[in-house]
């Protein structure tokens, strides 16, 4: 049997104390199976357990079935931070009169419309008038899905002329 160089028994021993009993046992079983013959009486001696601890995880290996149940989600489905149409349901109805004094639109195309408020502006007359606190990550996401783009200034012929004079 080949012993493990120093280096890597102190890893060992690191992560064999973050595991929980079971998993203990169970990892201190692989190790011993893996070096064979006199494995268990080193793997003991490297991570500090009993024999029979390595014992016990040896069986607990061979019950285990050949097709595993294993669920790679440790925590519960629907955890965190909900979606902030879920949170304010009325989030569209509050955005639209918020832009409502401040919307401009293309009169040659009816779907083209913009605003002059940056999306700082709209989070906080959000939650200074409907009190819906979000983000302005969330105003931008309002904003493409009501068609809101952004209007950027264009320069004429005659000024573009001017500059490069």
């Amino acid at each position: 049997m080949k012993e493990y160089e120093p280096a890597i028994e102190r890893e060992m021993k690191k992560f064999y104390g973050t595991l929980s009993e079971k998993d203990q046992r169970r990892y201190a079983a692989i190790e011993a199976l893996k070096l064979g013959p006199g494995g268990i009486q080193y793997v003991a001696r490297v991570l500090g357990c009993h024999r029979n601890t390595i014992t016990a995880g040896i069986a607990d290996l061979q019950a285990l079935p050949d097709e595993t149940s294993y669920q790679p989600r440790i925590r519960k489905a629907g955890g965190g931070r909900k979606p902030y149409d879920q949170t304010y349901p009325e989030i569209d109805t509050a955005f639209l009169s918020v832009l409502s004094d401040h919307t401009a639109g293309d009169p040659m195309e009816d779907n083209v419309r913009w605003t002059h408020l940056k999306p700082r502006q709209i989070a906080h007359r959000l939650a200074e008038d409907h009190g819906i606190a979000v983000s302005e990550t969330v105003i931008h996401q309002l904003l493409d899905k009501h068609g809101y783009r952004r209007r950027q200034a264009q320069k004429n012929n005659d000024e573009a002329s001017r500059e490069a004079e």
